[in-house]
């Protein structure tokens, strides 16, 4: 399609099905938000592999999409109006394919602008807080010898998993009954603190109960079990 014409990206990550959305990712926390998202809503969409450990993201052509040079971004060649769209920041585009599908966010504006504060309690908390943790625990900062930093962000995790437990006493999912991209924005991310960053115990998780229940209920989602795969790595 002439559209993909105006982004180089197109030039390293070929489509081969132009007209659907196309996304550049890599099955990380950040990544299977996307992927998830675009899996439980059903939205054609074609996925590329970005290879961040070969910094692949910060190649001229993905810079091209996404200056701050970090997955996930897309492409949607039938954005508003018609005219095609490219993303980045993995919080903007799940607020952009709920609002494209109309679904996994409630139409009512209170309990919109309710799911939007916890996608974004997940992009400025959650995120940042494991990440650190995976560093300083798995990563490089396992080496440095002072471990306050790492007793910091352990501490601050565990603060952060008792708010999602408090909130998740007597429902289901985040928002209560319905699932919505405040849980698909935190699955990937508390998945991985466990699992990846190996913080189980370090963390006391199997402490959260009303968590842990939440956890495994949505890893139970068929396109939860695709989208964590997607893009397949080689």
């Amino acid at each position: 399609m002439p559209f993909l014409s105006d982004f180089p990206i197109a030039t390293r990550w070929p489509a081969q099905h132009a007209d659907r959305i196309q996304l550049y990712s890599l099955n990380t926390p950040n990544g299977v938000k996307v992927s998830i998202m675009l899996e439980e809503a059903g939205l054609p969409y074609e996925p590329h592999l970005v290879d961040i450990m070969q910094n692949e993201s910060h190649t001229p052509e993905f810079l091209s999409l996404n200056p701050n040079g970090k997955i996930p971004a897309i492409i949607d060649p039938a954005g508003p109006g018609g005219k095609p769209l490219a993303l980045f920041e993995s919080g903007a585009i799940l607020l952009y394919l709920a609002d494209k599908s109309g679904k996994f966010i409630s139409a009512d504006p209170t309990l919109r602008w309710e799911t939007i504060q916890w996608v974004f309690f997940q992009m400025a908390s959650i995120g940042p807080m494991f990440g650190q943790v995976g560093f300083f625990n798995k990563f490089a900062g396992k080496e440095i010898a002072d471990k306050r930093p790492l007793e910091r962000y352990v501490a601050e995790s565990k603060r952060l998993l008792g708010v999602l437990d408090t909130r998740l006493t007597g429902r289901t999912w985040i928002m209560g009954d319905d699932y919505s991209i405040a849980d698909i924005a935190t699955i990937g991310w508390v998945r991985n603190l466990i699992t990846f960053y190996e913080a189980r115990e370090l963390v006391a998780f199997d402490s959260f109960a009303n968590l842990a229940a939440w956890l495994e209920r949505g890893l139970a989602r068929p396109a939860v079990k695709r989208g964590l795969e997607i893009p397949k790595r080689g």
